[in-house]
């Protein structure tokens, strides 16, 4: 996996050094979701611009790897498809949890 990675990402990229503002954050694994959640915490508020912060467990195996990226995919689409994210994402959600026996971790945080 490391070679592949090496092959399709430039340079390792640094969220917490990241100046961009997202609408959605999708972390793979619960130990980084928390380490965003500290990180946003952390920073100063500058205009109260809401992001979702879902977290989606992925394994660190190719199989995992390959299905999680699916799952992500599928996610992100119902998610796009939203005309009220904010109003819907929770039900959006719930209903993804139940189509792929999945547990998702979601919290909403401000930039």
């Amino acid at each position: 996996m490391l070679d592949r990675n090496r092959r399709i990402k430039p340079k390792p990229e640094r969220f917490q050094l990241s100046k961009e503002k997202f609408d959605i954050l999708i972390t793979c694994e619960e130990r980084v979701y928390d380490q965003v959640i500290e990180c946003m915490e952390s920073r100063t508020q500058e205009d109260n611009q809401p992001v979702h912060l879902i977290n989606i467990d992925i394994q660190d195996n190719h199989e995992e790897a390959t299905v999680g990226s699916f799952l992500i995919c599928e996610l992100v689409t119902v998610l796009a498809n939203s005309e009220d994210l904010d109003n819907d994402i929770d039900e959006l959600l719930h209903e993804f949890e139940s189509k792929f026996a999945r547990t998702i971790l979601h919290t909403v945080l401000f930039y």
